[in-house]
């Protein structure tokens, strides 16, 4: 399990080729699975727009890299249409309000932690008074864009299943020893309690067949769901010999990285070399502010930090 600030930063090696492909930038969560669908990354064709690897590509997160197979597991945004929705919702989870269902705010989400298949297991959180929680994901009812809503009952509703498993198991020891007591007793009279005998059995035969639809854990078979396996198959595009039709593409790429960037708001101040301020935190994505990027060179700073 790792944290969140220790797999971002982390430069993006590949096995088989031998070299470093770029470096982690932000998570790309999928809020529904409470999952991480893929690591977006700043590389040295940042111009060309985002470029992100799905998490189940990833081979291993280690203390100084990512690994992954090869460069063909790195999607750019025109192949990687299945998480267009994801990156347009833009759920960071880190910085949101916790708060419960009944109302109350517990703090501010500080930090996630990954398992190695990518689903968060849990949140820590920070309350006002700067004290520290954590709180597993089966207590979390929704990732929100601003708020995180809790549930405290989650976890009680994990136990109850287990508690109602040994209530059949006590019920059917004494079932088969009541037949042998009343033969061994009365044998003339074994006919009339033989049938009282058998309706216990029966009742407690249906309450066993009541307790058994109780493991209800097959439906968390549905986290896998976030692994879309024939992502790296778009990457067949790439061998395009008409340089025209590779300059309308690149093209067509930064058109729609434009239009996605429009209209959201900066979560930091993008600067210029010299320290002249292209665009504020907080201020809106104009037009105006995604050329003076482009011309200072901070246009992957840029699209790699907005909200």
């Amino acid at each position: 399990m790792k944290k969140s600030v220790e797999i971002l930063g982390l430069p993006i090696i590949s096995i088989t080729e031998g070299r470093e492909l770029g470096v982690s930038k932000t998570l790309l969560i999928d809020a529904k699975n409470g999952t991480v669908a893929a690591i977006t990354i700043e590389d040295a064709d940042w111009y060309r727009g985002v470029k992100l690897i799905p998490y189940e590509s990833v081979i291993a997160i280690g203390d100084d890299a990512v690994t992954i197979t090869n460069s063909e597991n790195i999607l750019t945004l025109d192949a990687a249409g299945d998480y267009e929705t994801l990156l347009d919702e833009n759920i960071r989870i880190i910085d949101t309000k916790a708060i419960t269902k009944s109302g109350t705010i517990q703090g501010k989400v500080t930090e996630l932690y990954i398992g190695d298949d990518g689903k968060i297991e849990k949140c820590e959180i920070t309350a006002p008074d700067g004290t520290t929680s954590d709180i597993g994901t089966d207590q979390i009812s929704i990732f929100g864009k601003q708020v995180t809503v809790i549930d405290p009952n989650g976890e009680k509703k994990n136990d109850v299943t287990p508690k109602a498993e040994p209530a059949p198991v006590q019920a059917a020891a004494p079932a088969p020893e009541a037949p042998k007591a009343e033969e061994k007793s009365e044998e003339p009279k074994a006919e009339a309690p033989a049938p009282k005998a058998e309706e216990p059995k029966k009742e407690e035969a249906s309450k066993a067949e009541e307790v058994k639809p109780e493991p209800k854990a097959e439906p968390k078979k549905e986290a896998p769901k976030a692994a879309p396996a024939p992502k790296a198959e778009p990457k067949k595009e790439a061998p395009k010999a008409d340089a025209a039709k590779q300059a309308a593409a690149d093209k067509a790429s930064e058109e729609r990285h434009r239009r996605f960037l429009l209209g959201k708001k900066a979560a930091r101040d993008i600067k210029m070399d010299n320290g002249i301020v292209i665009v504020e935190a907080g201020q809106d994505i104009t037009e105006e502010v995604l050329q003076k990027a482009k011309l200072a060179n901070k246009f992957i700073e840029l699209s790699m930090n907005v909200q």
